[in-house]
C-alpha cells in the first residue's frame, strides 16, 4: 500500500536573509477604479449579449426546421388532395362525354330505328350465307314493315334464307336478337353503353392518380 503524498507546507510571501521579498503570491484586488469597473461591465455585457444571440439563434432555427416540417407535411397532403379532385375530375368528364354519346346514339336510334339491326345483318352475311333461316326479334312495336327491309338487305348481303321477324316483350327501343341456328347475336343500347361506361371506369381506376397532371406545363 502506497503512502500518501504529503503537500509541503508554503508561505504567500517568502523574505531572503537580507529581508527582502523573493516570493509573493497575488491577492485578488479588492478595489477597482471607475475605469476597470466599466471596462469589467462592458466585457459582462457583451459576452451575455452574445450568449442571448446564440439562444435566440438556436431557437430560430429550431422554430425554422418545424415550420418547414409542417410545411412539407402540408404540401404533401395538397398535393395527394389535389391529385384526387384531378381523378375526380377526369371521371365526371368521362361520365359527362358517355352521357353526351347516349344521348346523340339515342336520338339517331329514333331517326334511324331500323339501322342498327340492318348492318348487324350485312356483318354476319359470311355466317349466315348457308343457312336456311334467319329468326329476328325485337322490341313490341319496331316489327312492323321490318320483314321486307331485312329481306332486300340480306339479298343484297347473298343471304337466300327465309327471315322470320317476331316480337319479343324482354326487348325496348333499338334492342334486337339474330338466331340463325348455329349462333345468335343481340343488341342492346342501354348495355351496351353500361358495358362501355364499366371498362371506361376500370381504365380510370387502373390509371389511378398516377395519371398526367391536368395542365402538364403548369400553367393554368
Amino acid at each position: 500500500m502506497t503512502e500518501p503524498v504529503l503537500e509541503k507546507f508554503g508561505f504567500d510571501t517568502v523574505f531572503d536573509g537580507g529581508g527582502n521579498v523573493t516570493h509573493a503570491t497575488p491577492r485578488p484586488k479588492r478595489f477597482f477604479s471607475a475605469e476597470e469597473v466599466e471596462d469589467i461591465r462592458a466585457r459582462a455585457f457583451a459576452e451575455g449579449e452574445q450568449k442571448a444571440l446564440a439562444d435566440v439563434t438556436a431557437i430560430q432555427a429550431r422554430a425554422q426546421a418545424q415550420a418547414l416540417s409542417e410545411i412539407a407535411r402540408s404540401a404533401e397532403k395538397g398535393l395527394g388532395g389535389l391529385a384526387q379532385v384531378a381523378q375526380a375530375h377526369r371521371e365526371g368528364s368521362a361520365a359527362l362525354a358517355l352521357a353526351c354519346a347516349r344521348a346523340i346514339a339515342g336520338e339517331v336510334m329514333d331517326m334511324f330505328p331500323r339501322a342498327a339491326i340492318q348492318k348487324a345483318l350485312e356483318s354476319l352475311a359470311r355466317e349466315i350465307e348457308s343457312e336456311p333461316r334467319l329468326l329476328v326479334a325485337v322490341a313490341p312495336g319496331q316489327s312492323e314493315g321490318l320483314q321486307e327491309i331485312l329481306s332486300e338487305t340480306a339479298a343484297a348481303a347473298g343471304f337466300a334464307g327465309k327471315i322470320l321477324v317476331r316480337d319479343d316483350a324482354g326487348l325496348s327501343g333499338a334492342a334486337f336478337t339474330l338466331d340463325f341456328g348455329d349462333g345468335s347475336a343481340s343488341y342492346d343500347p342501354v348495355a351496351a353503353g353500361q358495358r362501355i361506361w364499366d371498362a371506361l371506369k376500370a381504365a380510370l381506376a387502373a390509371e389511378g392518380l398516377h395519371a398526367e397532371p391536368l395542365v402538364p406545363d403548369g400553367k393554368g
